[in-house]
């Protein structure tokens, strides 16, 4: 008896899978406190006893120390530009078109970023230690979400120099 053998020459390097997910997000107690004051057009944040780390949004507990945080920190729409990324390739489903920028923004008075958009200004033009202010939607427009805020513009205001980009309160930086 022979044994007979098969080759099959065709190789597959890849499938195209498309997958989408639908999801719900439940806020917890310190997110639905800021989402709410988010709508009266304030951002705030909580400092965590023990560091004085000011995060925003608010977790309910501070990620290095790991203990609850319930000191509420009014915080001002005017933040630094941590980092940042040129975003050149179109997202499904999202209705700006590219490029744009995506900035990781410490907002006056807390030390911890969050994700925004930059406008108004030219991409290249963006840089770490930027200052920057946000430019709010109509009040009427407002709900429950950091789209509060359309976008943040730049500042005619001294840089931040990089080391001290979320250590200081920069409200009142001289420079």
């Amino acid at each position: 008896m022979s044994e007979q053998t098969t080759e099959n020459t065709d190789v597959i390097t890849g499938i195209e899978a498309p997958i989408y997910l639908k999801y719900n997000f439940t806020a917890g107690a310190a997110p639905a406190r800021f989402l709410t004051q988010v709508k009266e057009g304030v951002l705030t944040g909580q400092r965590c006893p023990q560091c004085a780390q000011v995060y925003v949004p608010p977790r309910g507990s501070c990620a290095a120390c790991g203990v609850p945080t319930e000191e509420e920190v009014v915080l001002s729409d005017k933040a630094t530009v941590q980092s940042f990324t040129i975003v050149s390739i179109p997202i499904p489903g999202n209705s700006i078109e590219p490029p744009f920028v995506v900035a990781n923004l410490v907002p006056d008075g807390a030390n911890i970023s969050f994700i925004h958009l930059m406008s108004e200004c030219d991409n290249a033009d963006v840089h770490i230690g930027q200052r920057v202010q946000g430019v709010w939607k109509p009040q009427e427009e407002w709900g429950y979400s950091m789209d509060n805020i359309r976008y943040f513009k730049p500042l005619d205001e001294p840089d931040v120099p990089v080391e001290k980009i979320g250590k200081i309160p920069v409200e009142g930086w001289e420079g």
